[in-house]
């Protein structure tokens, strides 16, 4: 589904995607509440989702789509540099983001990554972002003996500040001295035990609850 205000681009997105063996544009809206209207009777897997719009922008079209059950995968489609609110989206439940000037093979790439399951914002992106954007984004006290914490062993906090500053299961394992398949095991529990989708949803709520600061602290 492609969620935009200009008809051009999504007439752009839609060629691009139409070209595709395996993807198919189904639905378009052209703002937020036409989207999540729209997604009522419409079955979708992937969302792409424009920020700035009328009526209902892109991230509190975001949070009410990833809030219904069963919910399509969103990502973010903005001009960035322009919008210092999209970041929010991933808050809101969108499984990564990329700008509207990606090349064609980049975006059909993130497309398949996230309907496969998979963020498409590389750790090191992230905390770069979330270092710039984390003291304007609305969320729960910054407090790191946030009760969902309390759910982890020692050892998987410690993974989780690693994720959230950036590195790769490889790069973890080489700090902690584990093999990647017990960094891979142990992120999976974070998730589990957190009810987080992936690993930027990881970093959110570090940055949120303090456990890791914006600039790369963390309160361990």
């Amino acid at each position: 589904m492609l969620v935009d205000d200009q008809m051009l681009l999504r007439t752009g997105f839609r060629m691009v995607l139409a070209a595709q063996p395996d993807m198919a544009v189904v639905a378009e809206a052209g703002d937020g509440l036409e989207a999540v209207d729209v997604l009522r009777s419409v079955a979708v897997d992937v969302v792409l989702m424009d920020v700035r719009m009328p009526r209902l922008d892109g991230v509190e079209a975001t949070r009410r789509i990833c809030a219904a059950a069963d919910p399509p995968k969103v990502l973010i489609l903005t001009t960035f540099d322009l919008d210092e609110y999209a970041f929010s989206g991933l808050k809101a439940g969108a499984s990564g983001f990329m700008l509207k000037d990606v090349p064609p093979a980049d975006l059909l790439t993130a497309i398949r990554s996230v309907h496969s399951g998979d963020a498409v914002v590389a750790p090191s992106t992230t905390r770069r972002l979330l270092d710039r954007f984390a003291p304007m984004l609305p969320g729960t006290p910054r407090d790191p003996r946030h009760k969902d914490l309390e759910r982890l062993t020692d050892r998987e906090r410690e993974v989780m500040v690693l994720v959230a500053q950036g590195l790769s299961n490889g790069e973890i394992a080489a700090r902690l001295v584990l093999s990647e398949a017990t960094v891979k095991t142990h992120v999976g529990r974070i998730l589990t035990k957190l009810n987080l989708r992936d690993r930027v949803q990881v970093v959110v709520l570090a940055y949120e609850t303090g456990l890791v600061r914006a600039g790369g602290g963390t309160t361990l």
